[in-house]
């Protein structure tokens, strides 16, 4: 039985074949191809299938952001878990559709945790992240229990037409509650509403009662 496909996109060879060689030691798991750089990954996307993609943000030529990008409009069945030095694109790189932000620093310990998490169709973040964007909690302003479960699908990359079909809801009824979650939060965008759900514990788990 095949495992599940991987390919990872680092411009560091020396990384890229120590990654592989530690993902393909896991039974279930099966790297599938390495690129160099963001127009290579877009190449291999289409020659091999994967079901995921381990993705640094600092690659020459296509930076790692417009490489999520392109991946989720041309390869929307693939995930896309950041492995980085940087810390401070998380709320941009998952505003673009990446499902785990992971700094390699913390990769020893999480990378298989970030792995099994994505499978499971969930977000993960670093753990150091996590604590370092904990604030304080929504006060009299915050959402109700709907808005907070539409802002998870919103900072998951869904769109307003796939939210509508998951929860039975009208598009038009999806975009008037995404309208009020940034009106509410006094938010711009949705870089600035993952920020938000970040710090304030609506990433990985159910949203905070209202």
């Amino acid at each position: 039985m095949d495992g599940y496909r991987i390919v990872i996109a680092d411009d560091h060879p020396l990384f890229r074949q120590g990654l592989t060689r530690i993902i393909d030691g896991v039974s279930d798991l099966e790297v599938v191809g390495e690129a160099g750089d963001g127009s290579e990954l877009l190449e291999l996307l289409a020659a091999t299938s994967p079901r995921l993609v381990v993705l640094d943000l600092s690659m020459p030529g296509l930076h790692g952001l417009e490489a999520i990008r392109l991946t989720r409009q041309e390869f929307p069945e693939v995930k896309i878990l950041v492995l980085t030095m940087h810390r401070e694109y998380l709320p941009e790189a998952l505003a673009a559709g990446a499902a785990g932000y992971l700094v390699k620093e913390d990769a020893a310990r999480e990378l298989f945790l970030a792995l099994e998490s994505i499978r499971q169709g969930e977000i993960y973040v670093s753990r150091r992240l996590r604590e370092q964007g904990r604030g304080a909690p929504a006060g009299p302003r915050a959402l109700t229990r709907r808005e907070g479960e539409i802002m998870q699908h919103i900072v998951r990359g869904s769109s307003s037409r796939a939210i509508s079909e998951l929860l039975s809801l009208s598009v038009r009824t999806v975009e008037a509650h995404r309208a009020a979650i940034l009106h509410k939060l006094n938010l711009k965008n949705t870089a600035e509403l993952v920020r938000y759900a970040l710090e304030n514990g609506y990433l990985g788990g159910a949203p905070p009662a209202a």
